[in-house]
């Protein structure tokens, strides 16, 4: 219909998990008092996540001319505006998942599956893999954040090897020699092999000895600590976090082995399949295919899978730099577009960043569906098919129909927005 409205707001799904920031001190919380001043916030609770999306674990609702319905049977009866190749490509699904993520607790040592094994998973154990799809990630700083991505370089694991004897012991003293050894030579199949064998090895050690040690190791580093000597060598800071979050977890052996990487505000890292990684603290926007796909082992209360995850992660060592993933800037009109686009078809982000108010921001037409979330600022949004301006402030959430374009008139503080939408196909 000519009149159909094709821009409109969505009220999003609020989750409470366990790690997320308590109460007021939750982005998630506030985002979501900002956008409904009746949501009365717990301080007392945790506020983990603000899903954007059509995932049956946390729906959206469009909110259309007064009227609710959820945000999949919109794009239910309307498949030709997700746009022409989403609609083939991925059957007429929205096929991503927009998020903002407020950690307090660290979240699980984890892995995603490829589309391969996340089928095969599924299909044999359907009661602890319900979903069928790939999840590659994208995470964009909000605040400073940290988190665990990555092997490190066999240099650097085989220089906490040589001077963490607690570490030797939870791998076992022959893998430690050999990776050490391994490390002195340019064969990277062997730095994998050898890389493979520690992880796998203390991964999968006998709990008594994993506490042991652990205990052994952080009442060291503690007494040096409080004597003023330099722990950096032994990553104290993220040690006595995770120990005291998780005592005696295997997941606090870790961090020797996976990259620390620590993004400031509009940094991102993009997590693709089987690459470990954990989220530490910080807030974020996220951004993934439509799945809840998870392999975990290690920092968590839930199911583990330590098998399925030591066989399943590239063991490639990376600088912390290349875990990074560089977006293209530009400068249009006065304000900076950042494009988030890793070579997947299911998603890719946008981020506007703009510094002055009184500024028209173009939100352009573009052959995807998209999810635009305010985080800073307010305005007035136009597009074709709104009879009057929309208010938008921040937590304000809006889908935009394929091929449909929007201006926002800044009115206040300047603005920052992210859109999510469909990525190559």
């Amino acid at each position: 219909m000519a009149d159909e409205v094709l821009v409109f707001p969505l009220k999003c799904a609020v989750l409470n998990y366990a790690w997320g920031k308590v109460g007021s001190n939750s982005e998630v919380a506030d985002l979501a008092k900002w956008a409904d001043p009746k949501f009365q916030v717990n301080e007392d609770a945790p506020y983990s996540e603000l899903w954007m999306g059509t995932h049956p674990n946390g729906p959206s609702k469009a909110v259309i001319a007064g009227r609710e319905m959820t945000l999949e049977e919109w794009v239910k009866s309307h498949p030709d505006k997700l746009g022409p190749k989403v609609k083939e490509y991925f059957k007429g699904s929205l096929p991503y998942l927009f998020k903002v993520l407020s950690v307090k607790t660290s979240l699980s040592i984890q892995a995603h599956p490829n589309k391969i094994l996340a089928e095969k998973l599924h299909k044999e154990r359907p009661d602890l893999y319900p979903d069928r799809n790939h999840k590659p990630e994208m995470a964009i700083a909000l605040t400073p954040f940290q988190g665990l991505c990555g092997f490190r370089t066999i240099k650097e694991v085989a220089m906490y090897m040589q001077h963490i004897e607690e570490l030797r012991a939870v791998v076992g003293i022959n893998n430690a020699l050999k990776l050490i050894t391994a490390s002195k030579c340019m064969d990277m199949p062997m730095h994998r092999e050898a890389m493979k064998n520690c992880f796998s090895f203390m991964m999968q050690r006998d709990k008594a000895t994993v506490e042991a040690e652990l205990n052994k190791l952080i009442k060291k580093v503690r007494a040096m600590a409080e004597e003023g000597e330099n722990t950096s060598l032994y990553v104290w800071d993220v040690l006595s976090k995770l120990s005291e979050e998780f005592p005696g977890d295997v997941g606090c052996f870790a961090i020797y082995f996976l990259n620390v990487i620590n993004l400031e505000p509009g940094e991102a890292m993009f997590l693709e399949a089987n690459l470990p990684h954990a989220y530490l603290s910080g807030d974020c926007m996220e951004c993934m295919a439509c799945s809840d796909n998870v392999v975990r082992a290690g920092l968590t209360l839930k199911y583990v899978d330590v098998h399925t995850l030591v066989e399943m992660l590239d063991y490639t060592g990376r600088q912390p730099s290349k875990t990074k993933f560089q977006g293209m800037k530009v400068t249009e009109n006065g304000y900076n577009i950042t494009m988030f686009r890793p070579h997947i078809p299911d998603f890719s982000v946008t981020m506007f960043e703009v510094p002055d108010n009184d500024t028209t921001c173009y939100i352009r037409a573009i052959d995807s569906a998209s999810i635009l979330i305010i985080i800073q600022g307010e305005g007035q949004l136009t597009s074709r098919t709104l009879k009057e301006p929309l208010g938008i402030k921040r937590g304000s959430v809006l889908f935009i129909a394929a091929d449909e374009a929007a201006e926002v008139e800044v009115t206040a503080k300047g603005m920052l927005m992210f859109r999510a939408q469909a990525g190559n196909i």
